[in-house]
């Protein structure tokens, strides 16, 4: 027997942090309702990969939602000595002079400290094998927000199931009280039925036998809702398969939920009764409850 599968919530939130030598970063991935699977990610220039591997990750754990993920960092600012540039300060020296000698003032001692690259600071360029090994890291760390993000719908997901198998219940009981209502049972049909025939005897002036059959047929037409009961009923089946089966069914959820409403219309419209009526207005309410949450399933 093949085991089903787990299903999961389209909307969530994850969170993961990590550090490397200078530099510290926060991934942060939410998801929220959508049509498609689609992802949108904000991460520092140079980071290129990150998107890749973001985008990899997701397809091979998620099937629906907008997700959005964003990944900032931080760099400790770090303390190098200063170092004296001299052999760039003697050819500022020797400048200074030349431009005494023409009658100027002699440079001032902050005035030639200011000047770039009299005083090295001791930062070096990022070289590209520290970048690329900046990202490796920061991908690990992508990878395990996007695991949790799944982890969450999955989480969400088994809450729903419960929830839309609660409906399902109710959608269930209200249909079996729509067809124990005392006007649907053969002998309330009948005096209804004959009722309604003998004022089609009675019209005045006196309908034509064809027209007469015509009427006679519609009332009792429009009288019987045992189709829509058993389609209510073989839609709840449907349902409960689609629940017990797993994966991605949001869709196919969705699409049933139309069907639902359908025959809960025609219950309300056939109805002649106010307790069939109350009853047909209790199901479109649940099965709209139902459809709420089958949005959010993937």
């Amino acid at each position: 027997m093949t085991k089903p599968s787990p299903i999961a919530s389209m909307t969530g939130f994850a969170r993961a942090e990590g550090a490397a030598g200078a530099a510290s970063w926060i991934v942060e991935v939410k998801s929220v309702n959508g049509r498609a699977l689609d992802l949108r990610t904000r991460q520092p220039s140079g980071l290129d990969g990150v998107e890749a591997l973001a985008r990899a990750e997701v397809s091979r754990l998620i099937r629906r939602g907008n997700i959005t993920l964003n990944v900032n960092v931080s760099r400790t600012a770090t303390t190098a000595p200063l170092r004296l540039n001299r052999d760039f300060l003697a050819q500022v020296l020797e400048l200074a002079r030349e431009i005494e000698g023409a009658g100027a003032a002699p440079p001032r001692l902050d005035a030639l400290l200011a000047i770039r690259g009299v005083i090295d600071t001791g930062e070096e360029a990022e070289q590209p094998e520290d970048r690329a090994a900046l990202e490796a890291a920061i991908g690990k760390t992508v990878t395990q927000a996007i695991l949790a993000l799944s982890t969450a719908r999955l989480a969400e997901g088994a809450r729903l199931v419960t929830v839309l198998a609660g409906h399902l219940e109710e959608i269930a009981s209200l249909t079996e009280a729509a067809a124990n209502t005392a006007t649907l049972q053969p002998q309330a049909l009948r005096d209804k039925l004959k009722a309604q025939v003998q004022a089609l005897l009675e019209a005045v002036p006196a309908l034509p036998e064809e027209r007469l059959a015509q009427e006679a047929a519609l009332l009792i037409a429009k009288a019987d809702v045992q189709e829509e009961l058993d389609r209510l009923r073989a839609h709840i089946a449907q349902a409960r398969d689609m629940l017990a089966e797993g994966g991605a069914v949001g869709r196919r959820l969705d699409f049933l939920c139309q069907e639902f409403n359908r025959e809960a219309n025609t219950l309300c419209s056939k109805s002649a009764d106010v307790e069939l009526t109350r009853i047909g207005l209790s199901l479109k309410a649940t099965i709209e409850q139902f459809r709420e949450q089958v949005q959010n399933i993937e």
